[in-house]
Order: structure tokens, then sequence, then C-alpha cells
């Protein structure tokens, strides 16, 4: 499996712990556009002879700049090297542009914004056929977790390579055989890459398909790797959170990642029961991690940035897309106001739980903190995607 496939089937599990809990549930309720100068809703408004563009699942209305939330209040240029990220693998649309933000020498913010708005049209994202232009977005990162080469009495979790005979059985043993059947166990003798404490940390690398590992080696040694996905054991996805809601652990709309902690914390006698209603295992490799600087592949084969990258439904926005966004942050700590997210990003990722429209998965990267926002993050949203003009 190349790189690019690994790293889109990460993001295949990147929300589905709980945007597979969000999703069908939640009811956006955003503030309506702010008009525009003549009073007009510029949200919604179209240029004169400017023809919208019809993706596969989404309509693109062309507007003007005041239409969007927020632009102009951004730091445009610290989305350069994301877009740059994506001049990579350029779509055919792209090629000029790509070349011309290639010799741009200083890509300072008052520069970055006038390319932009020279080079590019923004357009609206609204449903193809029911023109909703409301949708969600929730996040996902790459976690940071100690670990050791060999196992201890703390670090005993253990992270494993493909089995070798994995393409000769399929679907492969579950989640609960591999941990209690003699000849699943067998299979994995050998394969451990490392051991983590927590088997909670061991579940959140296989929902978000990669991860960093800050590593102990035999010698006592330290050094810093990242683990991708390298296969699984071809059984569907099964929420833990879902089950917990089931169960009357919590709301739904108290469903985050640190409520499933909370909850495992509380109740350790039961960690494996509610594991085990996941039946699906990945696998991993190890690669190393020469500059911590850059993130993991998304699917479209270049870095993610954090804060910078979203991964979208391919059928509603293509990959190495410029989409303004507003939406908000999630409250943290809870109950605090949530503060405005109106900012200039790039597409390129997708996932299995990125399905719509308007809807999108947040890159929070790799430092303290991310996870948590990540695991909180289920916000209303609008988007604009920015196209080369002709």
């Amino acid at each position: 499996m190349t790189a690019r496939r690994r790293a889109r089937f990460g993001r295949l599990l990147g929300t589905l712990i709980l945007g597979s809990l969000s999703a069908c549930s939640l009811t956006p309720d955003l503030p309506p556009p702010a008009p525009g100068p003549d009073g007009v809703d510029t949200g919604a408004a179209t240029l004169p002879g400017q023809p919208p563009i019809e993706q596969p699942r989404s309509r693109w209305v062309p507007v003007a700049w005041e239409a969007l939330p927020g632009w102009g209040s951004d730091q445009v240029g610290r989305v350069w090297p994301a877009l740059l990220n994506s001049c990579l693998r350029p779509a055919p649309a792209w090629a000029a542009v790509c070349r011309d933000a290639r010799a741009l020498r200083e890509p300072a913010d008052a520069l970055v914004l006038d390319f932009i708005q020279r080079r590019l049209q923004p357009y609206q994202v609204v449903g193809r056929e029911d023109q909703q232009a409301e949708g969600l977005i929730t996040g996902y990162y790459e976690p940071l977790i100690d670990a050791s080469r060999v196992p201890t009495s703390t670090f005993r979790i253990p992270l494993h390579q493909p089995p070798a005979d994995l393409a000769e059985r399929q679907p492969y043993w579950t989640r609960a055989q591999l941990d209690s059947v003699p000849a699943a166990r067998a299979a994995l003798r050998g394969r451990e890459i490392a051991y983590v404490a927590d088997p909670l940390d061991a579940l959140v690398l296989q929902i978000q398909g990669s991860g960093r590992l800050r590593l102990t080696e035999r010698d006592g040694s330290q050094k810093l790797v990242r683990v991708a996905f390298a296969g699984h054991n071809n059984h569907p996805y099964r929420s833990v959170g879902r089950w917990l809601v089931e169960q009357g652990a919590f709301s739904l709309e108290q469903a985050s990642w640190p409520a499933i902690k909370s909850w495992a914390k509380a109740h350790p006698s039961r960690v494996q029961q509610m594991l085990n209603v996941n039946p699906r295992v990945v696998f991993f490799r190890e690669e190393p991690l020469p500059d911590p600087s850059i993130g993991p592949l998304g699917a479209q084969g270049v870095p993610l940035t954090p804060g910078r990258s979203i991964a979208v439904d391919r059928e509603s926005i293509p990959y190495g897309t410029p989409v303004w966004i507003d939406t908000t942050e999630p409250g943290l700590p809870p109950g605090s106001p949530a503060r405005p997210l109106q900012r200039l990003v790039v597409a390129q990722d997708t996932g299995s739980a990125i399905v719509g429209a308007v809807r999108a998965d947040y890159f929070w990267g790799w430092t303290e903190g991310a996870g948590e926002y990540a695991g909180r993050m289920k916000q209303p949203l609008r988007m604009w995607a920015l196209w080369p003009r002709f």
C-alpha cells in the first residue's frame, strides 16, 4: 500500500469515534450571514454573469470577497506553506497559479492577500440538491504518545506490524479474538513495534491512523518516530463512544474523547469490554521522523499543516482547493465561550465520516492540547472554495 493510501485510510477513521456520533444528530445553528453594504445578503448573492461550478455533491455559488465573513482579518501568509505543499501535486486547473505562487519570494500577508484576490475567485459551497449552506466541522490530530521498545510494568500494550498471514485469512481475527484465541495471539508474536501504557492510547492511534511515539529504546535512549497505517483486519469500525451512550455512560451531547477517557478511568474492569465493541484492529509500520515540524501525509499525498489543513468530501471539494471557513473553536475549558474561527485553509485530506457538501475535519496538529480540541470539536460551519480565475 502506498503512503498516500495509508494516509487516506488514517483519515477514513479520523473522526469515526465521535464524528459518527454527531454527524447524524447535530443540527448546526449558525447566525445568518452579515448583510453587505447595500443590505443584500452577500452570503447567498451571486455575481452577475459568473456561472456556478457544479461538483458531484456540491454547488459552488460565485460571490464577492465581501461575502466571506471575516475576510481580511486572517494572517493569510500562514497558509502559504500548506498551499505550496498542495502545489507539489496540482490539479490541471492550478498549474499556472502554482507556478506563479512558487515564484512569490516573500509571502507576507499583504502580498499573499493580493495574490489570492487577483488570481482566485470565491464561491460559497452549498448542497447540490438542497442548496444548504450550513454544515458541520469536526477535528482530528496526530497523537504524541510515550512508548517503550520493550514491555515493562508500565508499558505493556503492544502496537503491531501486520501479521505474516494477514492476506491469507480474510476477514482476519477480530479484536476480541486477537486478545484471547491462542492461534490469533501466536500470529502477532514477534510483530510488536513498541508498547504504550494505556489501551486507549493504542485505540486513539488506530482511530487517527498514525501518530508520533516518544520512544525509549532498549539501551535507554529516546527518539521520536512515527507509526503509520500499514493494514487492518478487514472488520467494520464500531464506535465505542456510541456504545457508551447506549450504555447510559453519558448523553450524546456529552460524548467526547475526554469523556470516554474519564469513563475508562472510572471503570477499569470494563475497558476491555468497551474495546471489544470495535472489532477492527489497525496494524502499523514504523517510519523515521527526522524533521518533527513535518506533518503526516494527507490523502492528497502531501504533509498536513496544523491549523491550515482540512479533510473534506472530495466529491464536494477537490484536493488542493483553498477554503475559507466560518466556524468557531470548541470552548475550552468546557462551558467557556467559543471563539470565532475564520481562516483560510487547504483541502488536503478526506475521511469516511466526512461526507456532504459543507463538511470538514480540521487538523489540529500534534502539540499539547491538540487532542482535546480535536476531541471536542463539533461546530457549525460555512465554507467558501477559492478557484482559479480563467
